[in-house]
């Protein structure tokens, strides 16, 4: 089963890392991804610019667009993965693994209903 990995932070928190840290940072990140690779299970993986980039449709009649994110919380989505476990438990091995690469925040964990993996050329 595919499962969605969150990655949620304080974004004034990993903005203000220095280029070095956030360097070190993704090197730790590359170590996790690079033995999900190896075993045929990572899928998707995308780290999402800064909310100041964001943009909001808002569903009503007529559709409204709004700068930013639309929900006000302490910690943003900074990015995500998509990975193939046989059940939660796995997922949250990798959840935990990922975290001790990047401690601080949060990850959520979500199965994955359907995927379409597009046509993009990575």
């Amino acid at each position: 089963m595919l499962y969605a990995i969150l990655c949620y932070h304080d974004e004034d928190t990993v903005g203000s890392w220095t280029k070095e840290q956030d360097a070190a940072v993704m090197s730790k990140l590359a170590v996790v991804q690079d033995k999900l690779k190896k075993q045929g299970r990572l899928g998707p993986v995308a780290r999402l610019l800064p909310t100041t980039s964001a943009t909001t449709l808002r569903k009503d009649d007529p559709p409204l667009v709004l700068d930013g994110p639309y929900a006000e919380t302490k910690e943003q989505l900074l990015g995500f993965y998509i990975v193939d476990c046989n059940n939660l438990d796995e997922a949250l091995d990798v959840a935990r693994d990922l975290g001790a690469a990047n401690p601080g925040g949060a990850y959520e964990i979500r199965p994955v209903g359907l995927l379409n993996p597009g046509s993009i050329p990575t």
